[in-house]
């Protein structure tokens, strides 16, 4: 799977409103055959950076991610509301879903 990670400063006035700026680009990333999870957290450090963790099936998912009229609207709407370019991380790993974190299981 192709695994990214990215961190969105958003412009303060705009920080708390951010779910609803992107939820028509969230939905329709979610609604693609090979999107696993396109997920948004707000970092409790700063109440201006959200945190995307997103994963994609392979490298032809990622492709059609990446091409779809969404993810070029996207690109057209959203850096309007950012304070700086989003930060990014992005691997691909052997693997289609997480895995247990053993050293805090539950019994």
């Amino acid at each position: 799977m192709i695994f990214i990670t990215a961190k969105f400063r958003i412009k303060p006035e705009e920080a708390d409103r951010w779910p609803a700026i992107a939820a028509p680009f969230t939905e329709a990333t979610r609604a693609e055959p090979g999107c696993l999870w396109f997920d948004w957290s707000r970092s409790i450090a700063d109440p201006t950076e959200y945190v995307l963790v997103e994963a994609f099936r392979d490298g032809e998912a990622g492709a059609a991610h990446v091409n779809s009229a969404h993810f070029q609207q996207a690109r057209q709407e959203l850096p309007r509301h950012l304070a700086e370019t989003p930060r990014i991380i992005n691997t691909t790993l052997d693997q289609d879903d997480w895995s247990e974190l053993g050293e805090m299981a539950v019994s």
